[in-house]
């Protein structure tokens, strides 16, 4: 689901999820300036070996939680949103299902977000599924709710955190 934007204005308001592989990142980087650090770091040769857990690549602005889990199937699987930070899911090995439905559809109120965490729950159901095989990423906004862990059996991923700008 590649848009192409003409300017920043209009990046957070209308720009709708990316799904791409990791080779074709460098399409990316103008949409945040942030953006080139956190493809220099899913590019490291060691990624696969980083243990899991949280991984600082430019403080509190940008970092990296690696992680081991298994899918919970499409019935499990629930719709999250964040307002601070842009998500980067980047698949290490398995393949990653990641539901997802435009925020401002969903029945999401003020007072599902948790701000300390910056996460947020509806109960809604995705529109669509995503499928990102070994070396893909999906970029998704604060307007993206997503339900990652949408697929079946075990994925190593990476999840980093951009700051919206």
């Amino acid at each position: 689901m590649r848009r192409h934007v003409r300017g920043r204005a209009e990046l957070h308001k209308e720009y709708l999820v990316i799904l791409d592989k990791l080779t074709n990142c460098r399409l990316y980087l103008p949409l945040h300036r942030d953006f080139a650090c956190v493809f220099e770091f899913l590019a490291r040769p060691d990624l696969a070996s980083l243990a899991a857990g949280k991984h600082e690549i430019a403080g509190q602005r940008v970092f990296a939680i690696v992680a081991h889990d298994a899918g919970k199937g499409h019935d499990r699987a629930r719709l999250e949103f964040h307002r601070r930070y842009i998500d980067i899911q980047y698949v290490v090995s398995g393949v990653e299902q990641i539901g997802w439905r435009k925020l401002s559809t969903c029945g999401a109120t003020p007072a599902s977000l948790d701000d300390a965490k910056d996460i947020g729950f509806c109960d809604d159901r995705p529109d669509t599924w995503l499928t990102l095989p070994p070396n893909h990423f999906a970029i998704l906004y604060p307007h993206d709710a997503h339900a990652p862990l949408a697929g079946e059996g075990p994925v190593h991923k990476v999840v980093v955190k951009v700051a919206v700008p």
